[in-house]
């Protein structure tokens, strides 16, 4: 097996594939409030998705994460789920979703072979929640949170916390204590200024240096070393198995470690969130041409850069398109 190294020596051991743009929110970091979605045509299919998702585990990765948009919106997920989980060689499959579904999907999802499952809730309060939505119900989120902790059970569900400040940050602690008392993990992430979605990132942008440092003020957090396949840092609690992690971009950038690439659900992939390069998956997977789609991939680990191109000083965001688009 050959496996993918970018120019500067990482592994690229992980996928995260999108299969949609489409989502049910509207979420102000993610997406602008008026979106226009790409037409079906113009999308992997999913037998395509399986294609490139078997193309890149003949490369050598190991984990594959699902993404959109939001992921449960596309119609027979669980049939593709099921067969990227089969295929030889590959570790995990995971997800990541905004949970509104997971009330009807977490149990298929669990037969279908996905691993872990992480859900987006950035508040508690059903007025802030909608806020940072702009469509979304916190009851159906919290449901579906407790219908994923009953489908996979506590150590393999996870909460994504993106921080926005003036808006949600003085709420981590009570996010963090939601998910401790449930045995579950949680990550607070950095905001990142993808897009244009009305919303200035240099206002609303709360480091994570700060968050820890109001984190520590209420719990006596220990660092560890553990390491998911992700970017995020964790810490721990004395006495409580779930753990806390940062996700931190901006101010403990973890470019040197990354191992990640993204598909989108148009079939671009892109060697990094932070850049605009990117290599057209789409014409092979449409053609079935699989010795093509992994020329392709080496290509684009060889275009992989060494660090993203971030500025969150800047008002106007340096990556035009929405995370919505590139996947979660």
């Amino acid at each position: 097996m050959n496996i993918i190294h970018d120019t500067f020596g990482r592994k690229i051991n992980y996928l995260r594939l999108s299969v949609t743009d489409r989502c049910d929110f509207r979420c102000t970091y993610c997406m602008s409030e008026k979106m226009q979605f790409l037409p079906r045509s113009e999308i992997l299919s999913l037998e395509e998705c399986l294609l490139v998702a078997k193309a890149f585990v003949q490369l050598g990765v190991k984990k594959i994460r699902l993404t959109g948009g939001e992921p449960l919106t596309r119609k027979d997920l669980p049939w593709l789920a099921a067969r990227i989980s089969e295929l030889e060689g590959l570790r995990e499959l995971t997800l990541t979703t905004n949970g509104s579904q997971l009330i009807h999907f977490a149990k298929p999802l669990v037969e279908a072979g996905v691993d872990r499952v992480n859900i987006s809730l950035d508040s508690l309060k059903a007025e802030t929640f909608h806020r940072i939505t702009r469509v979304g119900n916190l009851h159906q989120v919290l449901s579906g949170i407790d219908a994923a902790i009953d489908a996979w059970g506590c150590r393999r569900v996870k909460i994504n916390t993106v921080v926005i400040r003036n808006i949600n940050h003085v709420e981590t602690f009570d996010l963090a204590l939601f998910a401790l008392t449930r045995g579950i993990d949680i990550s607070f992430i950095e905001q990142m200024p993808l897009g244009e979605t009305g919303f200035h990132h240099s206002d609303s942008f709360f480091s994570n240096s700060d968050l820890l440092s109001q984190l520590s003020t209420r719990f006596d957090l220990i660092p560890s070393l553990e390491n998911t396949g992700g970017p995020a840092r964790y810490w721990r609690l004395a006495g409580h198995e779930s753990r806390i992690g940062f996700i931190s971009p901006h101010s403990h950038n973890f470019c040197a470690d990354c191992n990640r690439m993204r598909v989108t659900a148009r079939g671009e992939l892109f060697p990094c969130l932070g850049n605009e390069g990117m290599v057209d998956l789409l014409a092979a997977a449409r053609a079935d041409d699989e010795v093509r789609l992994r020329e392709l991939i080496a290509q684009a680990a060889a275009l992989k850069p060494e660090a993203h191109t971030f500025d969150i000083s800047k008002t106007e965001p340096q990556i035009v398109r929405f995370m919505s688009h590139t996947g979660g």
